[in-house]
């Protein structure tokens, strides 16, 4: 099976002693191509290296709504990666930001963004900002989307409504039930992202996945975090992604090369790659 890990974080320091090794046992798995989801500028640095050194993988820019909780400076970050945008998809074969140069070639979507209320609500209208912001810079260099929504479903779903048929992209980390998913489909250009949860006993995927098109569903892991089962609790890592293909194809009564052979498609189409 040749498949794409939409969502993975191997840049991180999680991965720091046998980075080598993980990328070795995904591509004996068969994940051909893995797309990072930014952070905040902590991790920017790791991640554009690792897109440098490998044609394999393609970063997307943005800041994660978690990173703006509590940080004074966080327009300052999102004006950074405006700055980073313009550098690599604005045209220019060279683009200055501040000391440095243009850190990858382009980016392929705007992500890791949107709306995080799982800790706090204090934040709720900085974030609010800061991803709206986000979403006009995707529709601005035509990018998709890659977003994070937790305890924020109604929240976000209510703000992705006001740019039906201009925004597009990939709710990550889909894990609700097949009413959510009805409210989604009718946004026209959105993915789910289906990863380990489809794997976890009480988790609504169980129900909503039969109901969700291939054509509608990409895979990822989000390692190092939500391994599928039997990794339920160690570091995930990209090629788990076969356990989550195997479970897709189980709930639909299908074939897991079916469900690689679309996911896939849908991948590379959604991003460009």
């Amino acid at each position: 099976m040749r498949l794409i890990d939409t969502h993975t974080h191997i840049y991180g320091e999680e991965f720091a002693e046998d980075r080598c090794e993980v990328f070795a046992r995904a591509e004996e798995a068969g994940v051909e191509a893995f797309i990072f989801p930014a952070i905040d500028r902590t991790t920017n640095s790791a991640q554009f290296a690792l897109t440098r050194e490998r044609r394999d993988c393609y970063s997307l820019i943005g800041l994660h709504p978690t990173s703006v909780n509590d940080n004074p400076a966080w327009r300052e970050e999102l004006a950074e990666v405006e700055r980073l945008l313009a550098a690599c998809n604005g045209g220019a074969s060279s683009a200055p930001i501040g000391t440095e140069e243009r850190p990858v070639e382009r980016f392929y979507g705007v992500g890791e963004v949107g709306l995080d209320l799982y800790w706090s609500k204090d934040w709720e209208a900085e974030q609010r900002e800061c991803f709206v912001r986000q979403v006009e810079l995707a529709i601005e260099y035509d990018l998709p989307l890659v977003i994070h929504t937790r305890n924020a479903w109604s929240e976000m779903l209510d703000i992705l409504e006001g740019y039906k048929g201009r925004a597009r992209g990939i709710l990550h980390a889909f894990g609700e039930s097949s009413e959510v998913y009805e409210r989604i489909e009718s946004l026209g250009g959105f993915l789910v992202g289906i990863g380990g949860v489809s794997t976890y006993k009480k988790s609504p995927l169980l129900e909503s996945i039969p109901h969700i098109p291939l054509s509608r569903m990409v895979l990822e892991t989000d390692s190092p975090y939500l391994s599928p089962v039997p990794f339920r609790g160690k570091r995930n890592e990209p090629k788990n992604l076969v356990y989550i293909c195997e479970q897709i194809a189980r709930l639909r009564g299908c074939t897991p090369e079916e469900v690689a052979e679309a996911t896939t498609r849908n991948a590379r189409t959604m991003f460009g790659i």
